[in-house]
């Protein structure tokens, strides 16, 4: 019997063989824990996270939900500021649904690409 967990497992492998970071355009990990969530801008080829962000940084206000939608804003804004303007969306085998869509949501608002 599969747990969630060994299921999540295997859908970020199977994600993974088909998205990869540069240094033009990124990997947007996106980590969910119980408490908080995480995201992460990934260089793939030089093996270097170029910049990350949770609501550990960001002052908890709302659901977790609202908060992830603020830190896919604030991911956003930070890679402006770097220079980076597209990105590849790894959901890291979480189903679109939820703190990772409004992260996703949050950040095309901020303007990145993907």
């Amino acid at each position: 019997m599969d747990t969630k967990a060994s299921t999540r497992q295997r859908r970020h492998i199977r994600i993974r063989t088909r998205i990869n970071g540069t240094a033009e355009r990124p990997r947007l990990l996106v980590f969910r824990s119980n408490m908080s969530t995480y995201a992460q801008l990934i260089d793939d080829e030089s093996k270097k996270v170029l910049l990350s962000f949770s609501d550990l940084k960001a002052k908890k206000t709302g659901t977790k939900t609202e908060s992830a939608k603020k830190i896919g804003m604030e991911i956003a804004k930070l890679a402006k500021e770097k220079g980076i303007s597209a990105c590849v969306f790894d959901r890291n085998g979480y189903k679109y649904h939820g703190r990772v869509k409004a992260l996703a949501e949050g950040a095309r608002e901020g303007g990145l690409q993907f």
